[in-house]
């Protein structure tokens, strides 16, 4: 069984919401991308999506852009960022690693290179936003090194390709709560809330919910249907300018803290 595998079970026979915070490798400070990493699961992360810095970050709002513009200038690559998996494993055996990101850093890299390199780093899946299913043949290495592909769905999805993605999900099926880009502000519970319930009555695996999730209130929202809540942007804002691993893990803490609390607060109607 997988990290996730293990990790989804363990929050579904606690009866808890997973809370999976993403974070831009090497921002706001490559020097302390470890101390983040560490500091998201100090503050209750479940599992890390950690997002793999490129050029052209087309399915990210202009705050994840930045980020992955910062770190770029900072010579942030993919050997820099499995180097840093490796280094979190040597105290985090348990925590599942998620990369997000584009498929074009792992093709210049190689498939059978990264995915090898990936394994012994200690990565757990693949969340590649411009690899949909029909393309998903060219990640054939990855899968059998052992790699999770997390795949996307999205309102706008029909609802055959809807069954082919909750028949293929592994790890978890990411549900994009609206159409547009990260960050965006127009997250409505009530829009999303019977779609989620009908994927997770059939698909493989757990549905985590992100886009739109800014805050304990709306995380709380979404643990009311959701098997894990992801939450990217607003986190990222929030490092911008950190520079000190005390100044980071205090923003992680002090941002992290409440919605941990809100999810794992009883809902007062029930």
């Amino acid at each position: 069984m997988s990290r996730l595998d293990r990790r989804f079970a363990a929050l579904k026979a606690a009866g808890r919401t997973g809370l999976i915070p993403f974070v831009t490798a090497g921002d706001p400070s490559p020097e302390h991308a470890v101390t983040l990493m560490h500091a998201l699961v100090d503050a209750g992360a479940d599992v890390i999506e950690l997002g793999v810095p490129f050029s052209d970050p087309m399915a990210d709002g202009p705050v994840i852009q930045h980020a992955s513009e910062r770190a770029i200038a900072k010579g942030v690559g993919l050997a820099a960022v499995l180097g840093w998996v490796a280094a979190f494993r040597e105290r985090d055996e348990d925590t599942p690693v998620v990369l997000m990101g584009y498929l074009n850093p792992v093709e210049i890299h190689g498939y059978q290179r990264f995915a090898s390199e990936a394994i012994a780093a200690g990565v757990d899946g693949v969340l590649l936003v411009d690899c949909p299913l029909e393309e998903a043949a060219v990640l054939a290495p990855l899968r059998a090194a052992g790699l999770q592909q997390i795949l996307l769905a999205a309102p706008t999805t029909a609802p055959a390709r809807m069954a082919e993605l909750c028949k293929a999900a592994e790890g978890f099926l990411y549900y994009v709560s609206f159409a547009g880009i990260t960050g965006a502000g127009r997250l409505s519970t009530q829009d999303i809330a019977a779609r989620v319930a009908d994927i997770r009555a059939h698909a493989k695996a757990p549905v985590a919910v992100g886009f739109g999730v800014k805050d304990a209130q709306s995380a709380k929202a979404i643990a009311g249907f959701a098997d894990a809540v992801v939450i990217g942007s607003a986190l990222v804002e929030r490092l911008d300018g950190a520079t000190t691993a005390q100044d980071i893990s205090e923003r992680v803490e002090h941002f992290l803290g409440p919605i941990r609390k809100a999810l794992d607060t009883p809902s007062s109607s029930s």
